[in-house]
């Protein structure tokens, strides 16, 4: 009955792009100004912030149904590659003020979606 690694995946999976999938409702709902102002800082066009739509609304979905789920990972790992170079570079050996990783969130959205690029997504999923 516990050993179930396809139920393990499925688990990974709703976790990983059901929380990420909240941060990117909230920047459909609020826009995405804020990564405009990074981008622009970092003298990138403004226009690859809205980037951020398929790598927390797109891919996010794409893992928790199951549907070509690799790719999926793929651009969450790339999303948060990006972000971490944009915003958090000055966090990467920092604790937050309660003794965990400054980069704890983002870490675990990068290591799970790294890990479900080699996991796949387990039998739970929509055909491809």
């Amino acid at each position: 009955m516990l050993d179930n690694a396809d139920l393990g995946k499925l688990i990974i999976r709703l976790t990983l792009g059901g929380l990420l999938l909240f941060h990117g409702v909230s920047k459909l709902l609020n826009g995405v100004g804020f990564i405009e102002g990074q981008l622009a800082s970092h003298n990138l066009p403004t226009i690859l912030a809205y980037g951020v739509y398929i790598g927390e609304i797109l891919a996010p979905l794409m893992i928790i149904l199951g549907y070509q789920t690799r790719i999926g990972a793929l651009i969450i790992v790339f999303n948060m590659i990006v972000a971490i170079a944009l915003v958090h570079s000055h966090q990467l050996l920092s604790l937050s003020s309660n003794g965990g990783w400054s980069l704890e969130l983002q870490g675990f959205f990068l290591f799970t979606a790294l890990a479900v690029i080699f996991l796949g997504p387990g039998r739970y999923k929509l055909k491809n």
